[in-house]
């Protein structure tokens, strides 16, 4: 049977075939991918059975990542959690996989990654895993008082509680000044990771390519931002994909009241979802954070294929190199660090 490329941006059938497929997240949408173009230069292509004209059954989405620093590969999708190929059955992803296979061949070190939610076996398909990750995930579909009642007592009932009491006022929106505000406290949450931000263009771009679907949400005390979270949404499911806040006012409880109200607003439009997002395994505060919201974890793993024997990485090494570099870098610089390395990230 034969693989044709689509170009997932601007052919029509592919938005049609995401509105259809369960399996389809906002990591799939043309605007998630658009944005990835806009600011990282990556042109996203899709792999599909359908021939042009034909309705959409199935289909893989990847970008090449082309970099002099970190390497050549086609990679589904760059920094995004997860990338599930759009497939019935294992033959039909055998199938497409093969194809993206056969494209490597010509570059030398190049290889293919693949982030699927579905567990997979070593070696199967051909493909080795990468990293293995924790995904979590807090079901919607009891009531308000339930959801709330599961919550850890001390560490998110309390926290939420001790904002209330604290006054502190909620925002959101996609203004530039909640986009600076936000950004702001992005700059000194990665400085205290070691950690460069992502570009502001990054921001900039999804802002203009989600429109309604991104919020952006801020906890401010006496005006100003202590705490903010940045949310996506796609049908029925509500994603936390970045969060920051100012350290000095974490005992305000300023994470958990924005969380809570993105939770109580997601109920009250009939979202079942909330997603938490990824996280390393390296990362056990995180996890712990997340678990206590009463969200389910989830293993996910990553899983590539070169013409070459790959290196044996150990989990989490890319984190640990760049807190190396940026760990010793002044904040005026982490900004322009982030421009200039991240494209070869992803």
């Amino acid at each position: 049977m034969a693989v044709y490329q689509i170009d997932p941006v601007h052919d029509a059938r592919w938005r049609v075939f995401l509105e259809g497929n369960p399996q389809a997240t906002i990591f799939h949408t043309p605007a998630w991918l658009e944005a990835l173009r806009r600011t990282y230069g990556y042109e996203p292509a899709a792999l599909t059975t359908a021939a042009p004209g034909e309705e959409l059954c199935d289909g893989l989405v990847f970008c090449r990542v082309k970099s002099w620093l970190t390497g050549c590969r086609t990679v589904s999708l760059p920094f995004s959690d997860h990338c599930e190929p759009l497939v019935e059955t294992r033959e039909e992803l055998a199938r497409l996989l093969s194809a993206l296979k056969c494209d490597l061949g010509a570059r030398t070190g190049e290889y293919l990654e693949i982030r699927p939610l579905t567990l997979l076996e070593e070696g199967s398909l051909g493909l080795d895993q990468a990293g293995s990750f924790c995904l979590h995930q807090l079901d919607l579909h009891a009531d308000l008082e339930e959801i709330f009642r599961r919550f850890h007592k001390d560490c998110v009932q309390r926290k939420i509680r001790r904002a209330e009491r604290e006054l502190l006022s909620y925002q959101e929106g996609r203004s530039e000044w909640q986009l600076a505000r936000f950004y702001n406290l992005l700059v000194q949450s990665r400085r205290r990771q070691k950690l460069a931000p992502q570009p502001l263009s990054w921001f900039r771009n999804l802002i203009t390519c989600m429109g309604e679907r991104l919020k952006i949400r801020l906890a401010l005390k006496d005006g100003r931002a202590v705490a903010s979270i940045l949310t996506l949404r796609y049908k029925d499911t509500l994603v936390y994909k970045y969060g920051c806040s100012d350290r000095k006012f974490n005992r305000l409880g300023g994470m958990q009241l924005l969380f809570w109200k993105a939770i109580q607003e997601a109920k009250q439009e009939g979202i079942c979802t909330f997603d938490f997002g990824r996280s390393d395994w390296d990362q056990p505060g995180l996890i712990t954070f997340k678990d206590r919201w009463g969200a389910v974890q989830t293993p996910i793993a990553y899983w590539r294929y070169g013409i070459y024997p790959l290196p044996r990485t150990t989990p989490g090494w890319h984190n640990r190199l760049a807190r190396r570099i940026f760990g010793h870098m002044p904040d005026a610089f982490l900004p322009l660090a982030g421009s200039l390395m991240y494209r070869h990230l992803g």
